[in-house]
């Protein structure tokens, strides 16, 4: 349930300014800047597993290639915001304390003139990983928020920028952050403590729901390319995606690591469930979402690797109040935020915060919407997630192979387009032996053109001997062309597929391990009517 009120000005107003005010990169911290690679600001949301240190226990190699490839992954906020147009507010920056004495350093926007009875409106703006309100500051005067009659708060998370504390990722600590930051904003006599919402990406985002579930009176919120369920997210079916967790270590400062979380980094490279779920557990939302009420728009990618779309479409299931989610072209690697759609989903934003924390008065329109890939319009709403029809490829063979090794199995020339929507499963009887511990599957396609698309990845853990295993792959929306070829790739990482995809890293096994791969069958759940063209 979306509103359109205004809708069409604001699109019309974005086709004129948007060229002027993006022009200007604004990148991560110099630390993560590497040759080659530009796209910077880290949104990734997640764990501090631990210092890079902890890859020499693991006998894992960063080459400069492979930490260029962990930089882009975090999906990087590319603003390219230039100077905004001359502002009727006032800019400051403020210290907020929180009850544990530490400062939360924050920007202030607040509209110059007479304020309205009961306060001006106000939107707060947390970002990503690794990230600073100095972004968010680009972005709110870039994509046109700061004229709109809103007061915005934004703010550098507790252990980021110039706020003091130690990353804990979006624990008990941080909802209490958050918690504050709202209650300060609310406690000024110029904003209307009842029209507060928020906007936050990745780790932004988490925050946002976990301090939704947690009882935080906001009026309105908009979350982008985040989790609900952060387990499932980052160790699905039991198998760590290791090397976006260590591109995530990576991205924090040791300095700024809350030491609790040296224990998770251990856990989730041996395969400790036992200690990662309950921790994870603590920094989600999905299982209390039931009790949410208050209005949420979700903007989740296409192509997300990080988080995939499941993230938004359980929680559209669960949420109660108005919501929707909004599929775009954004997203963590292999995706980028901003993307070719995000003024038209800016646009969207802008009228979701003007219905619920102005008048009210506004159309709505159903809950979900799929962008086209490679479109910059705005996609069509609809009430419910696309139809898909599933097609299935078994993809017959037997390959046995050490760590070292792969099985490779590929299709015919598709007949027709395939648009995949949701997670591919591979199915296939193994033998494991010698303390083979883990298969991952690479899904890819090769258009006639000759262009790798890689649609996506995941993986199991396993035992020695003979056992049927199911692989469910990341959740995503990816169009494979007609008269493409998919090829599934079987091994003991993703980098058997690329040395460049680090999804899943090639650690350590026995040097004894080998493992037995028949017959393979790929189900590809598809659109029942794409939408790319």
């Amino acid at each position: 349930m979306m509103i359109a009120r205004r809708e069409a000005d604001a699109g019309r107003r974005d086709a004129r300014t948007q060229g002027a005010r993006v022009s200007t990169a604004i990148r991560a911290r110099p630390r993560t800047q590497h040759h080659g690679v530009q796209r910077r600001i880290a949104t990734w949301p997640f764990i501090a597993l631990g210092a890079l240190r902890e890859r020499a226990r693991f006998a894992v190699r960063f080459p400069t290639v492979v930490k260029a490839w962990l930089v882009s992954l975090a999906a990087g906020l590319v603003l390219l915001v230039g100077e905004a147009p001359a502002s009727a507010l006032a800019k400051q920056d403020v210290l907020i304390p929180m009850d544990d004495g530490v400062s939360i350093a924050a920007t202030l926007y607040v509209p110059v003139g007479v304020t309205p009875t009961g306060g001006w409106p106000a939107l707060v703006f947390l970002h990503g990983l690794s990230g600073n309100r100095q972004q968010m500051n680009a972005l709110v005067e870039g994509y046109g928020f700061v004229d709109q009659g809103y007061a915005i708060l934004t703010f550098d998370a507790r252990g980021h920028g110039e706020s003091g504390g130690l990353v804990g990722i979006d624990g008990p600590r941080e909802v209490a952050d958050t918690r504050a930051v709202h209650a300060w904003l609310a406690a000024r006599p110029d904003v209307a403590d009842t029209g507060i919402g928020a906007w936050g990406i990745s780790y932004g985002g988490g925050a946002i729901f976990n301090s939704l579930v947690a009882g935080v009176p906001w009026g309105a919120v908009v979350t982008v390319e985040t989790w609900t369920d952060l387990y499932s997210a980052l160790v699905p079916q039991g198998l760590v995606k290791s090397g976006l967790v260590a591109g995530l270590a990576s991205s924090i400062p040791e300095a700024k690591r809350d030491p609790s979380l040296a224990a998770v980094t251990a856990a989730a490279f041996a395969g400790n469930t036992a200690v990662v779920r309950p921790w994870a557990a603590e920094r989600s939302s999905l299982s209390r979402l039931g009790s949410v009420t208050t209005p949420v728009f979700m903007a989740q990618g296409r192509r997300d690797f990080l988080f995939g779309i499941e993230q938004g479409s359980l929680a559209l299931q669960r949420l109660r109040g108005p919501k929707l989610l909004y599929l775009g072209l954004h997203g963590h690697a292999p995706s980028t935020f901003p993307a070719a759609d995000t003024g038209a989903l800016m646009t969207q934003v802008r009228a979701w915060f003007d219905c619920y924390l102005r008048s009210g008065a506004c159309a709505r329109v159903p809950g979900v919407a799929l962008a086209p890939e490679g479109s910059s319009a705005q996609a069509p709403w609809q009430a419910t997630l696309p139809k898909t029809t599933t097609t299935t490829f078994a993809l017959p063979g037997v390959t046995t192979f050490a760590r070292s090794g792969k099985a490779v199995r590929t299709t015919a020339p598709l007949r027709k387009p395939i648009e995949v929507f949701g997670s591919p499963t591979v199915q296939a009887t193994i033998a494991a032996s010698g303390g083979w511990s883990r298969l991952v599957a690479v899904l890819a396609a090769r258009t006639p053109q000759g262009k790798e698309i890689v649609i996506s990845a995941g993986g199991v853990p396993t035992r020695n001997g003979t056992q049927k295993v199911t692989i469910r792959l990341i959740n995503q929306a990816t169009f494979v062309p007609k008269g493409s070829r998919l090829t599934l790739i079987l091994a003991s990482s993703s980098t058997a597929q690329a040395s460049s995809n680090l999804l899943y890293l090639d650690l350590p096994m026995p040097a004894t391990a080998r493992v037995r791969v028949g017959t393979a069958v790929l189900k590809l759940p598809g659109l029942h009517t794409p939408v790319t063209k």
